[in-house]
């Protein structure tokens, strides 16, 4: 399929981009690596006049791994992350998810915010980002502000970000304790039937805090906090599992598609979330 005719962007700084969305509103929208957006526009999912294209604005390709933080620029592509030696020791779930996001191609140029920014349900980073307890910086024409990747999803393509504002960084507690990115899909490059993203603190054999996210089971990713805290005091027996895999299901809300019926999603739902406690816990 072609788009539908639209006026090409390039600038070189933020503020030119800003000035763009002001003057041309609804009818533009920003590209970071384009593997969400270009394929919606040749569907004619997406109708876009102005298009926006953030490669030549500075300032969003940088990775700073500090003591206690983690800031990742919005332009920072899955490959960067893959590749950056500091951050696959400070967050290894970072690298482990990059690796199971599409294929190598599209990782060299799929973005961090892009796969955060547009709201779409299968993307892999959404889930990832709100187990991690994430902060998603935007700007606007009145300025910079933070929104809790928590808060930041409402609905399938929907988001807390206004449409005059640009996804800049992403910031995050460096993790604590044993990780796990689990992900079972139809084919290399798919989306996930269903995937999930666990971190577990482990204190005395016991668990001390997890942190519970699941993808492509609703029309946002799910943060499960009934999950995790089902964990906590245990030291993952079959009882715990159970009660978390329950308080998972009754957080999710699939849909019928061409990945399978509501009953076998929940089905691999469980199957995966099983497999990435199990995992977290063995590295915590």
């Amino acid at each position: 399929m072609i788009p539908a005719a639209f006026e090409y962007y390039r600038p070189k700084d933020m503020a030119g981009v800003l000035s763009l969305l002001e003057e041309h509103g609804d009818d533009a929208r920003v590209m970071a690596g384009g593997h969400s957006l270009i394929p919606m526009m040749k569907l004619r999912m997406a109708e876009v006049p102005h298009l926006i294209d953030l490669q030549d604005v500075g300032g969003m390709t940088g990775i700073e791994v500090g003591t206690d933080t983690i800031r990742i620029g919005a332009m920072v592509t899955q490959a960067a992350i893959i590749d950056h030696a500091a951050l696959a020791v400070a967050a290894p779930i970072l690298r482990e998810a990059s690796l199971q996001i599409a294929d190598p191609q599209v990782r060299y140029m799929g973005t961090v915010g892009g796969n955060v920014a547009n709201g779409d349900p299968g993307n892999d980073m959404p889930g990832l980002m709100q187990c991690l307890d994430a902060t998603f910086v935007v700007v606007g024409p009145e300025g910079e502000r933070s929104i809790p990747a928590r808060d930041f999803y409402e609905a399938a393509y929907m988001t807390a970000r206004e449409d005059d504002e640009v996804l800049t960084a992403v910031t995050l507690p460096t993790p604590k304790g044993g990780h796990a990115y689990e992900k079972q899909k139809r084919k290399i490059g798919d989306y996930a039937t269903a995937a999930a993203a666990v971190q577990i603190v482990k204190e005395a054999g016991a668990c001390a805090s997890a942190s519970i996210a699941m993808t492509n089971l609703s029309d946002t990713p799910v943060f499960s906090e009934a999950a995790g805290a089902a964990l906590v005091g245990s030291t993952l027996d079959e009882a715990a599992l159970n009660a978390a895999v329950a308080a998972m299901l009754n957080d999710i809300d699939p849909s019928e598609d061409n990945r399978g019926p509501v009953a076998f999603k929940k089905h691999v739902a469980g199957v995966i979330l099983r497999r990435a406690v199990t995992r977290a816990w063995s590295r915590a």
